[in-house]
């Protein structure tokens, strides 16, 4: 027997039915889906009002819709504060800039900054100490470069694809723009996720430390600080005459006149103010402690 034809196949084979309902048919066509990324987050507000999503799967897909029009640019952590490693320095000195700045891949150059040749994993600088006829060069992963205009979205799949967790960026000229981590991209999606750094904040802002220092979030006010420390902070600032600060971290900055990286030291009304730990150009924690001999302000690193 001869197979039946296409056209009998196709005959046979039934239309998917519409099992919408008359009335479902017209508010569809009286009130249509939404015809902007802005109507489809208003879609989901609305969505959760009416108890369909809760509010933490709302901003998550906020998150991915607003993500679709971010490009690697809009979150990359500028050069200027990127924690690089220079090829040439003994392994003591690279050691120590490890456990100092706490990432677990690091950028590595020769030369010039600009010149990066690899990226180290923190893990791998290890093997350095078993086997100290290692040549750093064979510990390095290839350096993935992406452009400032590489869309989120793209650079999501390839950092998945290619099980990558960092990627340069360059502007247009070829420069290095700054360094974009995986973290960064899903951040947008999930929110800031936590470090050991991070605490509640219903969980305090200063701590005391075994050596008699006090670790203090960027966060904490200068009310705070002034009263926990019995000094005050705004009268000893520099620039009596400029912009007031609510936040530690934000007046330190504006002292220092550039954004603090990890280590630097400021001490201000006879406290000596380390920066232990920053994330977005602001830091998020300083180590402070007193010190003995004056009273007026100096930087150093």
């Amino acid at each position: 027997m001869s197979d039946p034809s296409p056209a009998r196949a196709i005959a046979r084979t039934p239309e998917r039915e519409d099992k919408r309902s008359f009335l479902q048919k017209l508010a569809e066509f009286i009130h249509p889906g939404p015809d902007s990324a802005d109507e489809l987050i208003q879609t989901l507000a609305e969505a959760e009002d009416n108890h369909i999503i809760n509010g933490e799967s709302r901003l998550m897909l906020e998150g991915v819709i607003r993500m679709a029009d971010m490009t690697a640019g809009d979150v990359m952590v500028a050069s200027p504060r990127m924690d690089l490693l220079n090829i040439e320095d003994p392994f003591d000195q690279l050691m120590y800039q490890v456990i100092e700045t706490a990432h677990s891949r690091f950028p590595v150059y020769e030369g010039e900054t600009e010149n990066i040749i690899g990226i180290l994993l923190a893990k791998d600088l290890l093997k350095l100490q078993r086997a100290p006829e290692l040549n750093i060069r064979a510990l390095l992963r290839p350096a993935v470069f992406v452009p400032e205009s590489k869309g989120l979205n793209d650079l999501l799949r390839q950092f998945r694809d290619n099980r990558n967790h960092l990627a340069i960026v360059i502007d247009e000229f070829g420069r290095t723009a700054g360094l974009i981590t995986i973290e960064d991209v899903l951040e947008q999606i999930v929110g800031e996720i936590e470090d050991e750094f991070d605490i509640a904040d219903d969980e305090g802002d200063i701590f005391g430390l075994p050596d008699r220092s006090f670790r203090v979030s960027g966060d904490t006010s200068l009310a705070r600080v002034s009263e926990a420390f019995g000094v005050n902070l705004e009268n000893a600032r520099q620039d009596h005459d400029g912009p007031d600060f609510d936040t530690l971290g934000g007046l330190i900055a504006h002292e220092m006149g550039h954004v603090p990286r990890r280590g630097e030291k400021y001490v201000l009304a006879g406290l000596q103010f380390v920066v232990l730990h920053t994330r977005a150009g602001a830091v998020r924690w300083f180590k402070v402690s007193p010190v003995l001999s004056g009273t007026g302000a100096k930087t150093s690193v």
